[in-house]
């Protein structure tokens, strides 16, 4: 047979990878605070866009939708009819503060601005009778001052950068440490506590031998420690409360930012038919607009110009791909959360021994998603139940096998059983007698995987819980 050529059709389907669709898959995994700052450079990067408030009226996008406020609520459980939009207002205003009236100052202004931690060190630095050079070290330990008041650097290195001996250096240190709070510019806990301790004059040979095994104090082996200090029981139990009562990490006391809220992007409120509401908060979902009116306008006195108009159309469908974006993540957020929602319906009524184990193909399946889709709306994203305030994949745990067949317990409810089991012992339980307890209960659990889940809640070992019980410390005097 000889080989010839010949020409065919056919066709086929593939899905390709543009780089819109990959801003799309990235928007799903973006916290709101992310997803605002990167609305906000596309606003500034379009002329067509505009970024509205939530209460604010703005001209209509094309299509006639002011996405992502579409499908804004659902409900689990429920019929239709209900006004969750509303009830998600009234819960909020609650939470909102006072209004001031125009021309009034806010409250905040009234608020004073808290010092941080390198602020309050250059105050003193400045008061300090440091000559030219010691200032200019001084300055140089400062900057490398850590948040909670450790000095991380090599004083041979920076002698070396800065051309001074390492001597200045360590005597422009040990000035530095005695600025307040006590224990600042310590290079290591047992030299922050050191300095404490000898600004109160209580570094004698004994507090000096506690100091230096602060590893046996946190394995509360006690006994062995107080024959290395040589004191007696009354002398080990004050110098135990000394050490207790000073401070390991000085400059937390130092806010060095504002405080960091919180907010959920999905309210759960109980419906009155006795089922979940299930609510985006509007608040976390910025509100982009497109201008028709000006792409009207633009377009007209564009006409003739075919670079122009190509730069015109190019940042309408940017900014409809924007919109369609944004409007499917709050739709895919709001499907996800209604699921776990239902899947988690007993933890929401009776509380965390009721958590139900859960993956993420479960949630998956249920709403005919891909889990790698699951996974990226579930990342940086928090749910406020009647429970609290819970991030997503908090509700997405290991199954724990069940004795005599009966049905998988979710790994932190069995955590939480645990707990519960250690707080109510009157004779220290060893974790092969915690093993035993939850069997008992029907959780199947091996005695390795009992001590895994217990380090991992910082639950000390039966041997430590039972020096303690020894009455080690022993209780003071007062108590």
């Amino acid at each position: 047979m000889k080989p010839s050529a010949s020409l065919f059709q056919s066709q086929k389907q593939s899905l390709v990878i543009t780089p819109q669709l990959i801003e799309s898959i990235r928007l799903l995994q973006l916290a709101h605070t992310e997803l605002r700052q990167f609305v906000e450079l596309e606003v500034e990067k379009n002329p067509l866009l505009e970024l509205t408030s939530n209460d604010s009226e703005g001209d209509a996008s094309p299509s006639g939708e002011d996405l992502p406020n579409v499908e804004r609520a659902s409900q689990v459980d429920r019929p239709v009819g209900a006004e969750p939009s509303e009830r998600l207002r009234q819960q909020k205003s609650t939470r909102d503060p006072p209004a001031v009236a125009p021309g009034e100052p806010r409250p905040e202004v009234f608020v004073a601005i808290p010092e941080t931690l390198h602020e309050h060190v250059a105050g003193q630095i400045a008061l300090t009778a440091f000559n030219p050079q010691e200032r200019m070290i001084a300055g140089a330990l400062a900057s490398h001052l850590d948040d909670a008041g450790y000095v991380q650097v090599d004083l041979l290195g920076l002698a070396g950068i800065l051309n001074v001996p390492e001597a200045v250096v360590e005597r422009v240190l040990a000035t530095l440490q005695l600025f307040d709070p006590p224990g600042m510019f310590a290079r290591t806990l047992a030299e922050c506590l050191e300095i404490q301790l000898r600004q109160q004059d209580r570094f004698d040979p004994a507090m000096a031998a506690l100091v230096a095994n602060l590893e046996m104090v946190a394995e509360r082996d006690f006994k062995a420690l107080k024959r290395r200090c040589r004191v007696d029981e009354e002398d080990f139990v004050d110098m135990l409360h000394e050490l207790r009562a000073l401070d390991p990490k000085p400059g937390n006391r130092f806010q060095s930012g504002g405080p960091e809220t919180i907010v959920p992007d999905v309210w759960v409120l109980p419906s009155r038919e006795g089922g979940w509401t299930v609510e985006l908060d509007p608040d976390t979902l910025p509100r982009v607009l497109i201008n028709q009116s000006y792409f009207v306008e633009v377009s007209r006195l564009t006409a003739q110009n075919e670079k122009d108009q190509t730069f015109l159309n190019e940042c309408l469908e940017n900014a409809n791909w924007l919109v369609r974006s944004l409007d499917q993540r709050a739709k895919t957020i709001l499907k996800v959360a209604a699921e776990i929602v239902h899947q988690q319906d007993a933890f929401l009524r009776h509380g965390v021994a009721h958590l139900r184990p859960l993956n993420l193909r479960n949630v998956a399946e249920a709403i005919n998603m891909h889990e790698s889709t699951v996974s990226r709306v579930t990342s940086n994203k928090y749910m406020l139940t009647p429970r609290g305030v819970f991030e997503l994949k908090y509700f997405f745990t290991v199954a724990i096998g069940s004795c005599e067949g009966g049905g998988a317990h979710s790994a932190e409810a069995v955590r939480h059983q645990m707990k519960a089991i250690i707080a109510a012992e009157d004779a220290v339980l060893s974790d092969e007698d915690i093993a035993v307890r939850l069997r008992e209960n029907g959780i199947d659990l091996a005695r390795r995987t009992v001590m895994k889940y217990r380090e991992a809640m910082n639950i000390p070992s039966s041997v430590q819980r039972r020096r303690e019980k020894r009455g080690w410390p022993p209780p003071t005097k007062d108590s």
